[in-house]
């Protein structure tokens, strides 16, 4: 049965959520389904969605409460008869969900990407008819808020599999030798990443091994600030900003672990792609994380903003060559079947079939 679904996203940046969404969006129409997306005017979300050929619809989504963008999306759902509406973000749930209720859609879904207090129980319990959460810890937490377990269900993140590195330009790149132990952290600058704890729990390594090196891939609105931070404990050559990358893989090909001190995940891309690659993860033992790394098997697990913890496990995986071997090969195979983009996709059809049967419809 082919389906037609519109994502909406009042988001206008690119982070996880988005890319997930997108993702959803290629694997679905492979799976034979038609997909669209209506977003804000310069959203990253329908920049890419465009150049992969999806149809884009831009709608000025002001806040909650303007109304005049439901009013451009129901007759859009009405004229084209989406048989799923799927909202990601606060606004875009407010709007999209009295637009699907307008226009008599048949499914409505919103999936929750965050592990965040819920802000508006509206757009979980009277909008849609069901909710999807990127975790089971997100899930849990949904339910002890008021939104009926039964309308509630858990479908993972799904990566695709790395492109194989021959050969990492990274070292090179850095000035980097062979030898040279990096750490490798890939996520938005945002205090909540935890840049500064991981850091901070470096410094003995840092002092003590010349041949560690931390490396950040990514950007963020505490860029600047991490700047004067690095300069202000005398670690600047020690702590490589990449900025934002597109070349991931082969960021994380030239490094020997990965590590992200997060005060809060609702499940944890990165550690995923790190993973896939084939290295060791240090995370925290924060919301959904848990659900990703299994302590001692993929990974370590240490609590959130325990700077001994983290040190001593930072010291383990650079003292311990095979350790980090045996942790990427277990972190590989988990990926491969739990959060891979084939099972997120079967998985998300699934739902839409079952939540359309259930309310009696196709």
């Amino acid at each position: 049965m082919s389906l037609k679904i519109l994502h909406t996203e009042s988001s206008t940046g690119w982070g996880g959520q988005e890319h997930r969404t997108f993702k959803e969006l290629v694997a679905l129409r492979e799976r034979g389904h038609t997909l669209e997306v209506a977003c804000r005017p310069g959203a990253r979300l329908g920049d890419r969605a465009e150049e992969a050929g999806f149809a884009v619809h831009r709608i000025a989504m002001r806040g909650g409460g303007d109304l005049i963008a439901a009013w451009k999306l129901a007759p859009l759902l009405r004229r084209k008869r989406f048989d799923i509406v799927n909202t990601h973000s606060g606004h875009d749930s407010l709007l999209g969900g009295l637009a699907g209720r307008l226009a008599f859609t048949p499914l409505i879904v919103r999936t929750r990407h965050l592990a965040l207090p819920v802000t508006s129980l509206a757009t979980y319990k009277l909008l849609p008819h069901k909710v999807v959460t990127v975790s089971e810890w997100v899930r849990r937490y949904l339910i002890s808020v008021g939104v009926p377990a039964d309308h509630v269900a858990t479908v993972y993140t799904g990566i695709e599999p790395p492109p194989k590195v021959e050969h990492s330009t990274l070292r090179a790149e850095l000035g980097l030798a062979a030898d040279d132990i990096l750490i490798a952290t890939v996520a938005i600058l945002r205090f909540e990443k935890g840049h500064r704890e991981l850091i901070d729990a470096a410094l003995p390594l840092l002092a003590e091994r010349p041949q560690v090196h931390l490396v950040f891939a990514g950007d963020g609105p505490i860029h600047e600030r991490l700047v004067a931070y690095i300069a202000a404990k005398g670690v600047s050559d020690r702590v490589h900003l990449l900025g934002l990358r597109r070349d991931i893989p082969n960021v994380l090909a030239g490094c020997d672990f990965f590590a992200l001190a997060t005060w809060q995940e609702a499940l944890g891309t990165s550690y995923i792609e790190a993973m896939a690659a084939g290295l060791a993860t240090i995370g925290t033992a924060v919301d959904g994380v848990p659900e990703v790394i299994q302590d001692g098997v993929s990974g370590l697990l240490v609590p959130a903003k325990d700077e001994q913890a983290l040190t001593r496990a930072l010291y383990t995986l650079v003292d311990d060559p095979e350790l980090r071997r045996r942790f990427g090969r277990a972190g590989q195979e988990i990926t491969q079947t739990r959060f891979s983009v084939a099972t997120m996709a079967a998985e998300m059809e699934a739902f839409y079939l079952k939540s359309l049967a259930e309310r009696g419809r196709r």
